[in-house]
């Protein structure tokens, strides 16, 4: 018996890199995400790498605007915390 993974995804759309992050980002959010990185002391900067390319992945989603459009007109499917939790406890992984 081998273990596999739950569900395969392919590459990210923004790679986990400074320069990638910025391009994804437009205008004052890139030079708010540079400011921010040059800032950072060097414990932080990974934290602040992380942030911003959550930030970056959310920007270049191209699901984005139609997940807002059902979000604004009330038809976004959602689900309950007791169901995340349950289906996190299902498939092993931490719920703290």
């Amino acid at each position: 018996m081998s273990a596999q993974p739950m569900r395969t995804r392919g590459p990210d759309r923004v790679p986990r890199n400074a320069e990638s992050i910025a391009a994804a980002l437009e205008g004052e959010r890139r030079m708010e995400f540079y400011r921010e990185l040059l800032a950072a002391a060097p414990e932080d900067a990974e934290g602040v790498l992380r942030r911003w390319w959550c930030e970056a992945m959310l920007d270049t989603d191209p699901a984005a605007s139609r997940v807002t459009e059902t979000a604004l007109n009330g038809t976004l499917p959602t689900k309950s915390v007791a169901a995340a939790i349950a289906r996190r406890q299902a498939a092993g992984l931490p719920v703290e």
